[in-house]
């Protein structure tokens, strides 16, 4: 019974934004691809997958997730160009002309620190895929009391001001783009339905309980905490190539 089985990407993604989002990226022809925060690196795996020369590496603290990707890569026959590291993202950073960071601003610090980052690892006319999250609107306070405990109005700034922290760490914005609510609502039932369908049918298993209360507080948290209120943003920037003309 393990958390996000049934979805594809850790994030609000559909797959056709993500298959978009890939081929962007792919045409570039990176040779190598970074993914900071990689979890099981799916958008990673895809680019690589439609670039034959390119190297790519997926780096996150959680095991379970690498192996998954791990598994992944060697289905696709991607084992021999793809390499997962288990580690924090700050401290494993490489050159690449593709940097993926996608929900995983805090392996940095905040939004602005990532963005800092990622600016000095991705190479001169490469690109980054940056996903974050975002305030839809100003959150009143018994919106942010039913979210997830310590979060406050300061955790997110505006799409805009995003936009902005991304322009002042010297990228320039060459698409933003938001999830749907469609996105986000096959994201959250996704991430609960293998839970689910275990609690249908092992209702009298002495976890049940656990699980119940589990799933009830993430349902609680989504419907009456951050559903509408909280956005998610994939902005693609790029670096100027630094090369005389």
């Amino acid at each position: 019974m393990g958390s996000g089985i049934r979805i594809d990407f850790n994030a609000p993604l559909s797959a056709e934004r993500a298959g978009r989002l890939a081929g962007d990226l792919a045409a570039l022809r990176p040779a190598a691809v970074l993914d900071l925060g990689c979890g099981w690196g799916e958008l990673l795996l895809r680019i690589v997958a439609a670039c034959p020369d390119a190297q790519g590496t997926g780096v996150d603290t959680h095991h379970p997730d690498l192996i998954r990707g791990r598994g992944n890569a060697a289905a696709r026959g991607l084992a021999d160009r793809v390499t997962f590291i288990e580690g924090p993202a700050a401290e494993n950073v490489r050159a690449a002309d593709v940097v993926i960071n996608v929900g995983a601003h805090q392996a940095f610090g905040g939004v602005i620190e990532a963005l800092q980052a990622l600016h000095s690892v991705v190479r001169p006319g490469g690109r980054v895929l940056f996903g974050t999250e975002f305030w839809e609107y100003p959150p009143a306070p018994a919106q942010l009391a039913s979210m997830w405990p310590g979060i406050s109005a300061s955790d997110c700034t505006s799409l805009a001001e995003v936009a902005d922290q991304a322009v002042a760490a010297g990228f320039r914005p060459l698409r933003i783009e938001t999830a749907t609510q469609g996105e986000w609502e096959e994201f959250e039932s996704g991430l609960a339905a293998d839970a689910e369908e275990w609690l249908l049918a092992h209702a009298g298993h002495p976890e049940a309980d656990k699980v119940r209360t589990r799933l009830d507080t993430q349902r609680s948290i989504w419907l009456r905490g951050h559903r509408g209120v909280l956005g998610f943003a994939y902005l693609t920037l790029g670096r100027a190539d630094e090369s005389p003309a």
